[in-house]
């Protein structure tokens, strides 16, 4: 069965280009991108085995840190990655997660 990873708010430029990357490197992938909560909504209730979050969404209201916050707090096995050049963005990402879910921030070396 393939991997499902969606992209969470990345822009018309960086998105299609790590859908691209992505899918060439991570063998049996199926990348997607989503740029609304209807649309995040749907891949957490579909399955997603891992969401790829910008720091700064595109087409959000609320910033990467607090829909990783919400998409834990209504799906704690979700695993969910912070897009992030900030190390200090990544670390309070790790300090979202519940402590029933404290796995399910992942690092891209866990995936």
């Amino acid at each position: 069965m393939s991997k499902r990873i969606v992209l969470v708010g990345h822009c018309g430029v960086d998105g299609p280009r790590l859908q691209r990357e992505l899918s060439s490197s991570i063998t049996d992938s199926e990348v997607t991108r989503v740029n609304s909560q209807d649309d995040l909504e749907q891949a957490c209730e579909n399955g997603a085995d891992l969401l790829l979050v910008n720091r700064e969404p595109v087409g959000f209201e609320e910033d990467g840190l607090d829909i990783i916050r919400n998409v834990l707090s209504r799906h704690p096995e979700q695993r969910v990655l912070l897009v992030s050049d900030y190390e200090e963005a990544q670390r309070e990402a790790e300090q979202s997660a519940p402590s029933t879910a404290s796995a399910s921030v992942t690092s891209a070396s866990q995936f």
